[in-house]
C-alpha cells in the first residue's frame, strides 16, 4: 500500500510535534514518519504493531 504524506510538514517538525504530544499513541507514529522521511529507516523497518 502507498500513501502519500503531506509536503507541509518536515522530519524536525514532526519529531517537535512527538515531543510535544501527550499521547504515546499519537507520538509514536509522528516519530516513526519522522524517521522515515529523514532517511533513517525503510518503510518495511517500521512495523505498524497490529
Amino acid at each position: 500500500m502507498v500513501l502519500a504524506l503531506r509536503a507541509d510538514f518536515d522530519a524536525q517538525q514532526l519529531r517537535s510535534a512527538a515531543r510535544k504530544s501527550k499521547d504515546a499513541a499519537q507520538a509514536r507514529p509522528k516519530s516513526v514518519t519522522a524517521a522515515i522521511i529523514a532517511g533513517q529507516v525503510s518503510v518495511g523497518e517500521c512495523g505498524s504493531g497490529r
